[in-house]
């Protein structure tokens, strides 16, 4: 029997005046980057629930690249709960010519993009429906001139909704970043986020596992905060490599604290450049 696509045969296509714009075929939503960018890859950082550290690990994995001499930006898409800005110690609004933006820049010469720099007050609460957000996060990509990039990092929102999608639909995505922590759901909430880029056939790079373990700072002994971690077996089954696993680090949580994440260094995530 052949094989359908959205309800339509090839011999139902076969003839038909409309087969050349017919909804079962491969649609191509990417929008175009703005004419002042050249971006040579976009990766997405995402997780299947909140909590688990994520925008740490965006601003790592772009702090790693910045130190290998990278040029790096990073889109915060989570338009309603925005920390990019604030841990590298940049406030205020971001600037334009009329109908494109600028990005801040931070010390180390990341350049970022985020709704806390459009807003008036920082911590005004953003209370838009999610078509709003998203075409927010769709002109960071088409209005904002990121200039030279070798790395866009794309902090996600967590889960599986508009954002994730729009993304995912609207950004020429080279790969994601899963990120997780050592719980007993670890398995499940890999696998939404894993099926969802498999499903918009963008290419899983493997999986960050943060909070994984606390180093005893007198006898060294690594401790299980959160209980064992289950991580391999989540990858292992779904065939994609274990990236890292980053511990409950101090020196991290100070430099976001201080606003001063642009002199961090996470060693953790160093093997984790030449898989990008």
């Amino acid at each position: 029997m052949a094989e359908q696509q959205n309800g339509c045969s090839p011999s139902d296509c076969a003839g038909c005046a409309h087969a050349d714009s017919c909804s079962s075929k491969p649609q191509d939503f990417r929008k175009p980057a703005n004419a002042h960018s050249r971006i040579r890859k976009v990766i997405a950082v995402v997780s299947g629930k909140g909590g688990v550290g994520k925008s740490m690990v965006t601003a790592s994995l772009a702090r790693t690249m910045r130190e290998q001499g990278f040029s790096v930006g990073i889109l915060d898409a989570d338009i309603t709960g925005p920390s990019i800005p604030k841990m590298y110690g940049i406030h205020g609004t971001a600037s334009g010519n009329g109908e494109e933006i600028y990005p801040a820049e931070a010390k180390d010469g990341t350049k970022i993009m985020s709704v806390n720099l459009l807003l008036e007050n920082e911590s005004d609460p953003v209370i838009w429906r999610g078509p709003i957000i998203a075409g927010v996060v769709t002109q960071f990509w088409t209005d904002v001139i990121w200039g030279d990039l070798d790395y866009l990092f794309v902090d996600m929102p967590p889960g599986t909704g508009d954002v994730p999608l729009t993304v995912f639909q609207s950004l020429p995505v080279d790969g994601v970043v899963i990120v997780t922590s050592p719980q007993d759901l670890v398995q499940m909430i890999v696998k939404k986020a894993y099926n969802m880029a498999v499903q918009m056939n963008i290419p899983v790079l493997g999986v960050v596992e943060n909070y994984s373990y606390l180093v005893c700072p007198d006898c060294g002994k690594k401790i299980s905060v959160f209980g064992e971690s289950h991580v391999d077996e989540a990858a292992s089954e779904l065939g994609i490599p274990v990236l890292a696993k980053m511990p409950i680090d101090a020196g991290l949580a100070e430099a976001v604290e201080q606003e001063r994440f642009y002199e961090a260094d996470n060693s953790y995530l160093a093997d984790v450049v030449n898989k990008m």
